[in-house]
């Protein structure tokens, strides 16, 4: 008896034992060294930004949404306003009754009558005398005025009259209009496509939209710059350029402010944006026009101050899957000269699509 209470105190000491060991082992990994150095706190609106990796997004191009699928909204609305033009004779009403359309259609006053005016000519050579055969020459026409624009964006800085070094594109246009979404998903296909990329965060007045494009190039895995609130939007494009060029980077996505806090004009601002983005290693080869579809003429008004403004090589149409007025499109062509490069037809970050103006017409009258 008196052997078996030694053999369990002695098993009780001996446990002990080892607990207290191990606990000294546990706590001996979380000495921190004496000798390391405190992390700095640092700001990160004050200093450039490298997003952590992440798993990336592919674009894959089955998932490309098709006009036909995302413009009922445009098509239901122009089938309402061309409903009674396409049916029964042709007479002088079913002239006015299509020119009245198109303009209710946003195509603009003088566009919709030379539309008008065209199809009546055809109409009268090939001896047309039924209205749904209208449908036809009306087609033709829209497809007519929107052919003939280059729609590439291009990245060649040696055709743009540059040096060697980066190429940017960059994005103007008022709030709101998505500017920042924008060049999130063309971040996001043009490093699927291979290409090395760096943001620039020029809206410094808004920290919305810093923060908005942070978040983009960290879904993207690409660097970005950014300055502190308020600072001067040239100085943050100028220094994402010299960080590209830096990295060896091959495109600079540039946003920019679309109002400015101070009584500064901001055509004036974006003309010193784009005289600045030059000014070091980098050409600018694309400034795009960001216009929102759903604002129709207000949207043309628009276009119109920024291209007399900066040199628009072409317009990005955002929210066209939204707008029951798909006319804006033939309007900018148009009345501008300028080709819609890219169009918005939904929220996925595959949505932003290449302008097809065959597939456009197609999709606004099937």
């Amino acid at each position: 008896m008196l052997f078996a209470i030694i053999i369990a105190i002695a098993a009780f000491v001996i446990i002990s034992a080892s607990f207290v060991v191990l606990r000294r082992d546990r706590n001996a990994e979380l000495i921190i060294d004496g000798d390391a150095k405190t992390p700095e706190v640092v700001d990160v609106a004050d200093v450039e930004m490298s997003a952590p990796t992440e798993v990336r997004e592919i674009e894959d191009p089955s998932q490309r949404p098709t006009f036909r699928d995302r413009l009922t909204t445009a098509r239901s609305s122009l089938s309402g306003f061309l409903g009674g033009v396409f049916s029964g004779g042709i007479n002088t009403d079913t002239w006015e009754s299509l020119e009245e359309a198109l303009i209710r259609a946003d195509i603009g006053v003088a566009t919709s009558t030379e539309i008008m005016e065209a199809v009546k000519a055809e109409a009268e050579a090939g001896d047309v005398t039924e209205s749904e055969n209208l449908v036809g020459l009306v087609k033709d026409q829209l497809v007519d005025r929107l052919s003939g624009f280059d729609r590439s964006l291009s990245t060649d800085v040696i055709a743009a009259g540059g040096e060697p070094g980066p190429a940017v594109w960059l994005f103007v246009g008022v709030n709101g209009v998505g500017k920042t979404t924008t060049i999130g998903k063309l971040a996001s296909r043009e490093t699927a496509a291979g290409k090395s990329l760096v943001l620039a965060a020029g809206d410094t007045f808004r920290a919305a939209a810093a923060e908005q494009l942070t978040m983009w190039a960290e879904r993207s895995d690409v660097h970005i710059v950014r300055g502190a609130k308020g600072a001067d939007p040239s100085s943050v494009v100028f220094d994402a350029v010299e960080s590209a060029n830096a990295r060896n980077a091959d495109l600079v996505l540039a946003d920019t402010a679309g109002r400015l806090q101070t009584k500064m004009n901001l055509m004036e601002e974006l003309s010193k944006v784009r005289r600045v983005a030059e000014k070091g290693a980098g050409t600018v080869t694309e400034t795009l026009l960001v216009v929102d579809a759903t604002t129709g003429q207000n949207g043309m008004s628009q276009a119109k101050q920024f291209a007399d403004a900066v040199d628009v090589t072409g317009v990005v149409l955002t929210k066209l899957d939204g707008s029951a007025k798909g006319g804006i499109v033939i309007a900018i062509h148009s009345e501008l000269g300028l080709p819609v490069k890219l169009v918005g037809l939904g929220e996925g970050i595959n949505d932003l699509v290449e302008f097809d103006e065959r597939e456009f017409v197609e999709a606004l009258f099937e």
